[in-house]
């Protein structure tokens, strides 16, 4: 978070110091998570299923995958719908979300700042009844005069009038304030250095409004990397906006989850020893499968330290069936001279999926996996399908 820290102004650290005094952390006992029959606490349940933080050197406060709808199609075809969903990242698992309608889903991310992003989110859903008032708590921008009316705007309209409307900073401070008040509500245990870290990330929405974008910290890049604006505006391969925030129905359903505890973020090490695994029997405990698991390119980075068996070990701690998905991204020119086979247009991001099963057999067979790309290519599900 070096980058967005570096922005921070002392006024930042002010309010953040009056809000810690001024909204103690309330009792747990006021969130609660119902998952078939069952209740648990849901602080409880994040600091349970949690592991230590570990490092990722870029600021995901948005995600730098214009291809994340290519697989909207394959999962709908496959009836990828309901158990669990798992998934790494910012609000780019909300699109998911709001297609396989999961029971319960779980945020796993191995920075602490993306937890933290999360309960934002989280918050920022509680405080909004729809689309438009969310974007509206989410950049510090009033609502249009007529804002009755837009449940059934298109995404473009809200773009539009985010693109022409000023941040007004009264109403910032406000919105912030009760941003902090909400999550004192979800009975974590947060550090001052964790009030600080959401008062960024909350200041980089407003501030940057849909110019926020993924940035990397600790090496010099010449990448260009899309803007929130471009994200919303993007399409499946049928050419349908299909984010989350394009129809009101699918902002209902990531908010319905969000306002019954549903969404679940964790510090999770995808190879790591804990995290995945309790997931895995907790699952098992209120009877759920996986449905999907979204890695993003993570396990790019487990080939390159040599973690990925670990991972593949975590793997086989989820309870799955024969259509539970894993949903990667990969990046041509990054890792390889190679451009992927799926890659649709000139799509720098391509995203492919692929059956848990059939990653696991791959393992365990007599021909395992050589490297990232063999395993990038060799059962992709073909997503070129409308």
């Amino acid at each position: 978070m070096k980058s967005i820290r570096q922005s921070a102004t002392r006024s930042v650290m002010l309010v953040s110091l009056f809000l810690l005094l001024s909204f103690p952390i309330a009792s747990s006992a006021q969130q609660k998570v119902e998952i078939n029959d069952k209740r648990y606490d849901f602080a409880q349940l994040v600091t349970r299923l949690s592991e230590k933080a570990g490092y990722f050197g870029s600021d995901n406060l948005v995600s730098n995958e214009l291809s994340y709808q290519h697989v909207l199609g394959r999962l709908a075809k496959n009836n990828v719908t309901g158990g669990a969903y798992l998934g790494v990242g910012p609000d780019q698992n909300f699109t998911y979300i709001a297609q396989i309608k999961p029971r319960v889903a779980f945020m796993v991310d191995i920075r602490r700042d993306a937890m933290l992003q999360h309960l934002m989110f989280k918050a920022l859903f509680m405080m909004s009844r729809n689309r438009i008032e969310y974007l509206s708590n989410l950049f510090g921008r009033p609502l249009p005069k007529d804002h009755r009316k837009w449940n059934d705007r298109p995404i473009r309209d809200f773009v539009d009038y985010f693109d022409r409307t000023p941040m007004n900073q009264k109403l910032a401070e406000k919105l912030r304030a009760e941003v902090q008040k909400r999550i004192a509500t979800f009975g974590l245990q947060l550090s001052q250095r964790d009030i600080e870290t959401i008062d960024e990330i909350y200041q980089a929405f407003y501030t940057d409004c849909l110019e926020v974008r993924y940035t990397i910290r600790d090496r010099p890049t010449g990448r260009f990397f899309p803007a929130y604006r471009d994200l919303l505006l993007e399409k499946d391969l049928a050419g349908r906006h299909r984010n989350y925030l394009a129809t009101e129905a699918d902002f209902q359903v990531v908010k319905n989850l969000q306002d019954r505890n549903l969404i679940i973020p964790l510090t999770a090490d995808l190879s790591g020893q804990q995290a995945v695994k309790a997931v895995g029997a907790f699952l098992r405990e209120i009877n759920e499968k996986v449905s999907a698991f979204y890695v993003s390119n993570v396990e790019f980075y487990l080939w390159r330290y040599d973690t990925m068996p670990r991972f593949v070990e975590n793997l086989k701690a989820l309870p799955i069936d024969d259509r539970s998905v894993i949903i990667r991204s990969y990046f041509n020119y990054a890792y390889y001279t190679e451009v992927h086979p799926q890659t649709i247009g000139n799509s720098f991001s391509v995203q492919l999926m692929q059956t848990i099963d059939s990653m696991l057999k791959d393992y365990a067979s007599d021909r395992p996996y050589d490297d990232y790309w063999d395993m990038a290519t060799r059962r992709s599900l073909d997503l070129k399908i409308n």
